[in-house]
């Protein structure tokens, strides 16, 4: 099977109105899930770069559409949701370009959405989710900061969550930015997904 190679991961370009988005030519992986869930951490460990995506310590640091070409798949890192502490109009502004983008004609081969496996199901998640299985669009949830847990704690969190979405478990990969942990199976779920 084919394998993509991460390491020709570049940045491509980065969007902040849905007008501005680039057609869509080739297979596209989107990133979704709340501000503070590690989303550039992830993306960084999956294309095996420290600072492809840019990493903050302030959550909702991505305020645009952030595009990267992985050996002709593009990854489309979406602007974080939820607490963010940005005004109004600019939740707004985050919220239309989320929006725009599901509602455009693209090449959606899979939405990787991710979730803290530390918390139960957050209403953003749910609706996030509902969101996804309404338009029929395939999924696969990243449950994020694993290494945070024990190993028997986080099969529990995996169970609850599983319920609480009202998803297979097979739909869920527990992953760790830091330690690596399903990195490999979530490349294989995109690759999949992909090629």
């Amino acid at each position: 099977m084919a394998r993509l190679k991460y390491e020709t991961a570049r940045f491509e370009a980065s969007y902040g109105t849905v007008a501005q988005l680039p057609e869509p030519t080739t297979p596209e992986v989107s990133f979704v899930g709340r501000s503070n869930v590690g989303k550039s951490s992830l993306l960084n460990k999956l294309i095996g770069r420290k600072q492809l995506a840019k990493v903050s310590s302030q959550p909702g640091k991505t305020a645009n559409i952030n595009f990267f070409d992985v050996d002709g798949v593009r990854f489309v890192d979406l602007p974080g949701y939820g607490f963010a502490k940005v005004s109004r109009s600019e939740k707004q502004r985050w919220a239309d370009l989320i929006g725009g983008y599901f509602e455009q004609e693209r090449s959606f081969n899979l939405v990787v959405a991710l979730v803290d496996i530390r918390h139960d199901a957050q209403k953003l998640d749910q609706e996030m989710l509902a969101f996804l299985i309404e338009a029929e669009l395939p999924f696969v949830v990243a449950l994020t900061k694993a290494d945070k847990l024990s190993r028997n704690k986080q099969m529990q969190q995996l169970a609850s969550l599983s319920r609480q979405f009202g998803l297979s478990k097979d739909q869920m990969i527990v992953t760790s930015s830091e330690k690596g942990t399903g990195i490999d199976e979530l490349r294989r779920t995109i690759e999949d997904a992909c090629l």
